[in-house]
């Protein structure tokens, strides 16, 4: 299994924690905030320029992910809420996913559609732990659900690089690791 997204996202998931530790910015500093975090993202788009075809876009997303971070930290500095924490989590978990999904694009087949289930699989996670984090009423229960359905997916699009028995006793094995 490759581990770079995975690592990527823990690397944000734990750095969104720090969002509130600095919390209670003035106005002018969040504006300032934002402006740097737009005027990096286009600068950083500006160099993939030099760049063709998926990794152009991959250089693309990343700088979006980037910014993302910087507007949902400087927000949620500045807000100092539950919310505007959980607001950046999120934003921060879409990001990933579509930079996870722009790598996918330079896969074929059945390691595609395998990248992009753990795409999806990486940002329920991250959804959901923002929910948890986040203390919405049974958000623990609903978010351990979706992360299950979500590892469940991703087993049973690996078993479709697999035909007969060894698909059918692949789905079999996933359907009971995940008690499906």
């Amino acid at each position: 299994m490759n581990t770079k997204p995975l690592n990527a996202l823990l690397a944000v998931v734990l750095c969104t924690s720090v969002f509130a530790a600095n919390a209670n910015t003035t106005k002018e500093e969040h504006k300032t905030a934002l402006h740097n975090a737009e005027a990096a993202y286009k600068s950083a788009k500006t160099a993939c320029g030099s760049l063709a075809g998926n990794a152009k876009d991959v250089c693309i997303a990343e700088a979006k992910v980037t910014e993302t971070y910087a507007i949902a930290k400087a927000d949620s500095e500045f807000k100092n809420t539950p919310t505007a924490i959980f607001d950046g989590r999120k934003d921060v978990a879409k990001a990933e996913y579509d930079l996870a999904k722009t790598k996918c694009d330079a896969k074929a087949g059945n390691d595609k559609d395998v990248c992009i289930k753990e795409a999806k699989a990486l940002e329920v996670r991250a959804l959901a732990d923002a929910k948890a984090g986040n203390k919405i009423s049974d958000a623990r229960a609903d978010a351990n659900d979706a992360k299950i359905t979500a590892e469940y997916k991703v087993a049973i699009e690996k078993c479709d690089a697999f035909s007969g028995d060894t698909k059918s006793t692949c789905v079999k094995e996933a359907k009971q690791r995940f008690n499906k």
